[in-house]
Parts: C-alpha cells; sequence; structure tokens
C-alpha cells in the first residue's frame, strides 16, 4: 500500500478557509480533495469507535459505536451470502469509514442536507477504497449486499439497542427474511462494547482480512 510521511508543515491557509483535518497518526487530511496517501487505518479505528449511532440514544453503559456497527454488518454480509471473497468482507467492514471525519448524521438529516453531502461521503469512501486495494465504485450487485446487511443492522441495533418496537422497526427498516439462525441469535443479543474494545476489535479484522488477501 501507498505511505508517505506525514506532512507537518503548517497550512498557509487562513483558518477561516481550512479545509483539512489533523489525525493523530500526523496525516493531514484534505477534505475536499482527500488523498488516499493521507488515510491511514489506525486513524479510521481511533475516530469510528469514539463516533456513536443513532447519535448516542442507545442503551449500555458504553455508545454503540461506528466501529462496532461496521464489524456487524461485516459479519451480516459473510452469513447471507456464504464464500463471499474477502476483498467484499473488507468492503463491508469499511462501508461507513467516512464517518471517522464527517461523524455518522442520522438518516433523516442527511436527506435533508441534500445530495451534496452523499458526494462528499462517496468521494472520501473512494479514496479509502484506493488506499486498501479495492475499487474506487463498488460494482453495483456488491454494493446492494452490503446494503441489505447494513439495513438488517439497523433493524436489530433499533430494536435492541434504540428502543424501537418491532412494528416501528419493521415500517422504518422492514424485518429481514431467512437469516442464518446463528446469525440472527447474535444480533438479537447485541451490546456496546467499550471504545478501546471496538477499536481493537476493528483493527483485529481488517488485518485479518487484509493479510488473506495477499
Amino acid at each position: 500500500m501507498p505511505r508517505r510521511k506525514p506532512d507537518r508543515t503548517s497550512n498557509p491557509a487562513s483558518k477561516s478557509n481550512r479545509a483539512w483535518q489533523r489525525m493523530l497518526s500526523g496525516r493531514r487530511l484534505d477534505l475536499l480533495n482527500p488523498s488516499p496517501l493521507d488515510i491511514e487505518i489506525e486513524d479510521i479505528a481511533h475516530g469510528l469507535a469514539r463516533v456513536a449511532r443513532w447519535n448516542g440514544q442507545t442503551t449500555g453503559n458504553s455508545a454503540f459505536s461506528v466501529a462496532q456497527h461496521c464489524l456487524v454488518v461485516e459479519q451480516i454480509s459473510a452469513g447471507l451470502v456464504p464464500d463471499w471473497p474477502d476483498r467484499w468482507k473488507l468492503a463491508a467492514l469499511l462501508h461507513d469509514a467516512p464517518e471517522y471525519v464527517i461523524g455518522d448524521l442520522i438518516s433523516p438529516f442527511k436527506a435533508a442536507i441534500g445530495l451534496d453531502y452523499r458526494a462528499f461521503e462517496d468521494q472520501l469512501l473512494q479514496a479509502i477504497h484506493v488506499r486498501f486495494g479495492l475499487p474506487p465504485t463498488l460494482p453495483k450487485s456488491i454494493a446492494a449486499k452490503i446494503k441489505r446487511a447494513d439495513r438488517v443492522a439497523a433493524y436489530y441495533e433499533a430494536i435492541r439497542l434504540a428502543g424501537f418496537d418491532v412494528e416501528e422497526a419493521e415500517r422504518i427498516f422492514s424485518r429481514p427474511r431467512r437469516l442464518p439462525q446463528t446469525l440472527e441469535n447474535k444480533l438479537r443479543a447485541l451490546a456496546p462494547l467499550a471504545v478501546v474494545d471496538s477499536e481493537a476489535r476493528f483493527l483485529q479484522r481488517f488485518h485479518g482480512l487484509l493479510k488473506r488477501m495477499r
């Protein structure tokens, strides 16, 4: 994977025009024109483990993080598609990776913001894909399978953690059908992980998939 030394030089632009974010790795990510060279998995895992799903409106002593949600979606996608290639499992794990920069906006707010937000999110996701050896834009069939897994995760998160009753969750997310029983049992037992645990598990799964892809 391409790497370059962190850019630690000062930014000549004024603070009012700043469109980049300093990462703990030392990278400086241009939000309007993100380069794959400025993306590190440690920054992604660190950020996603500290971003709360459902605007933090979930049960438990810890927030249900985007990092944990990504792990769940990858697990669901693998369960729904036996013998799925590791590269698509990696794509599922990274499906919400842009949120390490932009946070997790709930779907109604994304709709209110409009297409410019979607384009911004897609541009960052494409840079992340390139950084880790995936096609910038996923095949439609693969993206659809990940989207289905995402909705399955949302349904179980809603009824298990976010205070939705079954009828409301079915109306908004649709009730998942024909899930493997072992997978459904795991989803019904969802519980938030501590920040350090969700970050560590995300990194462990990422490196495991990447190693198998090589």
